[in-house]
């Protein structure tokens, strides 16, 4: 088989460890933050300038790509890498979330969910079955079980019936999965915010034996003292032989406790979200460059960064071009954020092989102004 997960160091402090996932188009070192190009396009970011910054995988969104351009018209053109010009590794996630996003517009069965489309109101359905193909069309290297992820705040009973329910839906998404050479399916543990609901979900989907397990269902609303609780009972149930996977995190604070709990994958639209509005992750925190003081700032975004963005332009020019509604400005900011986090997910790769993750936090913190 193709796809491989090996732990190549465990720090001796936390539940933080480094490791290498191998997939039929590139070796991933882990802990690392997936970029989204959720219509296999990350917003503002060409291939080349990905493969710049040292982007080792990037995301893309089953529902968007099934509703525009279609999965068959990605197949025909040879799959989802062809098709975008990009040879690295992709993780495509199930749909599933922006399924239930829809609120109104969908209704959930046993069968799978009958939903509407955003883009023309069209009424479609999409099964485990279906998820599972379309993500087969696409060919991602890692593809994601079709899951329920309930809202925050729900009541219990709500939680359990989804996550049974899921449950249901990840066997059959095992079932239809037969490209298992070329592509690997990953399960989602899901349960809210209830212990023993997320013990249950680890179990039933354990037994399935996947090649990966994901982490859902948090980010959705939920203070993060309360999503690391839940990370600190969840991540152990899980093996340690396998990739784990927090879905839609990627604030900075984030991605260091998430690793510290022994989390080895993330993803986040939030780096080129903030970066269209003119907001840069700095060594000092953030940077909204909106703010008048920075009219005449003939300054770099971050003294200590190295990117593109950093070495060529000052804050007073971003500031103008973003005050002018230059499409530059969504550029710069995105190649930015981007290379800001995927060097820091490698300076806590660093750390955890020096056993050093604790100490680095602090620091990190203490500038960030956490």
């Amino acid at each position: 088989m193709s796809f491989k997960f090996e732990v190549i160091k465990e720090d001796k402090h936390t539940g933080a460890r480094v490791g290498k996932l191998y997939t039929p188009h590139g070796v991933i070192n882990t802990p690392i933050f997936m970029p989204v190009g959720t219509k296999a396009t990350v917003k503002a970011m060409s291939p080349e300038e990905l493969k710049d910054i040292n982007s080792e995988i990037i995301l893309s969104n089953t529902y968007h790509l099934e509703m525009r351009p279609g999965s068959e018209l990605i197949k025909k053109a040879g799959g989802l890498h062809k098709f975008m010009n990009w040879d690295r590794p992709i993780l495509t996630d199930s749909g599933g979330f922006q399924v239930f996003s829809l609120g109104d517009l969908r209704k959930i069965t046993e069968a799978g969910v009958h939903f509407q489309s955003h883009i023309d109101g069209s009424k479609h359905f999409i099964s485990p079955e279906d998820a599972v193909k379309i993500q087969t069309n696409l060919g991602s290297d890692i593809m994601m079980a079709f899951d329920e992820c309930p809202p925050y705040p729900a009541e219990y009973d709500y939680v359990k019936n989804s996550l049974e329910r899921t449950t249901r839906w990840a066997e059959r998404c095992k079932t239809e999965h037969k490209n298992t050479e070329k592509q690997a399916l990953f399960g989602i543990v899901q349960g809210g915010v209830f212990k023993d609901l997320r013990e249950q979900s680890a179990r039933e989907l354990i037994d399935l034996d996947f090649p990966g397990y994901a982490i859902g269902g948090l980010s959705v609303g939920e203070p993060k003292n309360l999503m690391y609780e839940v990370l600190d009972y969840t991540t152990p149930l899980l093996p340690k032989n396998k990739p784990r996977y927090l879905m839609g995190v990627g604030s900075p604070d984030a991605l260091l406790e998430g690793t510290i709990r022994g989390v080895d994958m993330f993803d986040c639209v939030l780096p080129t979200r903030i970066a269209r509005n003119g907001t840069a992750m700095t060594s000092a925190g953030q940077v909204s460059i909106k703010n008048a003081k920075y009219f005449e700032d003939f300054t770099p975004l971050d003294e200590n960064c190295e990117c593109y963005t950093c070495k060529n332009y000052t804050k007073a020019y971003l500031r103008h071009l973003y005050k002018s509604n230059e499409i530059l400005s969504a550029r710069l900011f995105s190649y930015h954020n981007l290379h800001f986090l995927l060097k820091l997910m490698k300076d806590i790769r660093e750390s955890i092989m020096n056993d050093n993750l604790l100490e680095f936090k602090k620091e990190f913190f203490e500038k960030y102004g956490y």
